[in-house]
């Protein structure tokens, strides 16, 4: 029985696929952010220095981007079922370490073994996705992991200020404990196993991956501080290329790649890719400086802040799902060149309004249209990186799409406070709205790029290739 055909047998499966999965992407992508609104209270109860609250943060984000592509490889070589319950169980055991931690070292490790779960679930949820729901209905069922997950990265600000302060920091990783549990006991009942196509593991890719990630993340992560032209920096920039190449390079020869490279041949997985790293620089650079600007530039609580940006990140819960469905009828192109053009939009529109003395009614317009703009993105970039490889590769197409993601994010975190620092400053609420308007504008121009590989995809929607065909895609329709 043909995977599609089992889809529509097991409607049971299908729907435990569409609960489960979207949560255990939710918590995961969660964390990236929702300790941030906490830092301060961390740092006063376990008596942390700046670099111990940095590397809170850091710590999961660099093994979470650089182990991605080692999480799908693992789902399709052992079983995605069995790996995507064995990282919620990780992720939830290093949650329970995390609230019981009464030193910063402590806390740190709890966050590295949190990273290293995270990075096995979070291209798995995608996976199980794919595997789950047949070609023509597929892209609703994205649009929602979509939307879910964009929603777990911006409501990190909300979640994390409201359990700060009402109840404690430790409640930001307890509250993921009962959830992890539960979500890895019906995972282990209810979804279907199912494995990819190679027999064994590439040891020597998934090395080189890692260490090439790694490094390549490290370097903005520690730019902020060390400095964009610093020893570290420039090393960390060039063995991330070094090993990079050493990858391709291996992967174009391996026996069983884990990452075969004529895949990036095709349009739609290029594109969808670039789009996808192009929209997550501009999208978490642009909510790492919000956050901060609804509280050191215009005063409001981390609470209040996190609740006055739901208007931006609350369209995914609506918009995403609307625009996965209408994917599959017209096609990825025009959503993601529409969405990307929203995106850049909206964020110009709120660089040049923001200042000073600006009141919550003239920055809502500007937020929910770059909110429409990443809701109608997410879905047919994740529809189209998955249909432009072969079925079973579609492990391996998640994992590059959220390595992608990871990185740009990273990026953008860092994009932004270069620009930040080069115009402003935390001196004052002044000198703090000049650097955001300077820093808004430039990742307004990031996503504005990302409308070109957006155009240049291909014009129709696609169907996953079967394993072993030599054409670029099969058209739909």
């Amino acid at each position: 029985m043909t995977a599609d055909a089992e889809a529509h047998a097991r409607p049971t499966h299908v729907l435990w696929t569409l609960i489960l999965a979207p949560i255990g992407v939710f918590l995961t992508a969660l964390d990236v952010v929702v300790v941030s609104t906490a830092l301060p209270v961390i740092q006063q109860d376990l008596n942390a220095s700046l670099s111990d609250l940095e590397w809170t943060i850091n710590a999961y984000n660099l093994v979470l981007a650089c182990l991605l592509l080692t999480g799908a490889a693992l789902g399709d070589r052992f079983g995605r079922k069995k790996m995507f319950v064995l990282g919620i169980a990780v992720f939830t055991l290093a949650s329970a370490a995390a609230a019981l931690s009464d030193a910063a070292p402590a806390l740190i490790v709890a966050r590295v073994v949190q990273g290293a779960g995270a990075a096995v679930v979070m291209p798995l949820t995608l996976t199980l996705i794919i595997d789950a729901f047949p070609t023509g209905k597929r892209g609703a069922a994205l649009g929602i992991w979509g939307g879910v997950t964009g929603l777990g990265v911006a409501a990190g600000p909300v979640v994390g200020g409201a359990i700060t302060e009402g109840v404690s920091w430790q409640w930001i990783f307890w509250v993921n404990v009962p959830v992890g549990a539960a979500v890895a006991a019906l995972s282990a009942l209810k979804l279907r196993e199912s494995r990819g196509p190679r027999p064994q593991l590439d040891p020597a890719g998934l090395t080189l991956a890692a260490v090439g990630l790694l490094a390549l993340v490290w370097a903005p992560v520690r730019a902020p501080s060390a400095g964009w032209g610093s020893a570290e920096v420039i090393v960390a920039l060039a063995v991330g290329a070094l090993f990079t190449a050493a990858f391709v390079a291996w992967e174009l020869r391996a026996p069983h790649p884990m990452l075969p490279m004529d895949y990036f041949r095709r349009r739609g997985f290029a594109t969808a890719n670039a789009v996808g790293f192009l929209q997550n620089v501009s999208l978490i650079g642009a909510l790492f400086m919000i956050s901060q600007m609804f509280q050191t530039g215009l005063g409001y609580s981390p609470l209040g802040a996190g609740l006055r940006i739901l208007i931006w990140n609350g369209t995914l819960m609506v918009v995403a799902p609307l625009a996965g469905a209408l994917a599959d009828r017209i096609g990825d192109r025009p959503l993601m060149s529409l969405g990307m053009l929203l995106q850049a939009v909206g964020l110009g529109w709120l660089a040049a309004v923001a200042d000073l003395g600006v009141g919550y009614p003239s920055l809502v317009l500007p937020l929910l249209v770059a909110g429409v703009g990443i809701s109608l993105c997410f879905p047919p970039v994740a529809n189209l990186v998955t249909n432009s490889v072969p079925f079973d590769d579609a492990g391996v197409a998640a994992g590059v799409n959220s390595a992608m993601r990871e990185v740009g994010s990273v990026f953008g975190v860092a994009i932004a406070s270069l620009v930040f620092a080069n115009s402003g400053s935390y001196a004052s609420p002044v000198e703090f709205m000049d650097g955001f308007t300077a820093a808004a504008w430039v990742l307004a121009a990031v996503a504005a790029v990302g409308v070109l590989p957006a155009v240049l995809a291909p014009g129709k929607a696609v169907a996953p290739a079967p394993v072993g065909l030599g054409r670029e895609e099969v058209k739909v329709g």
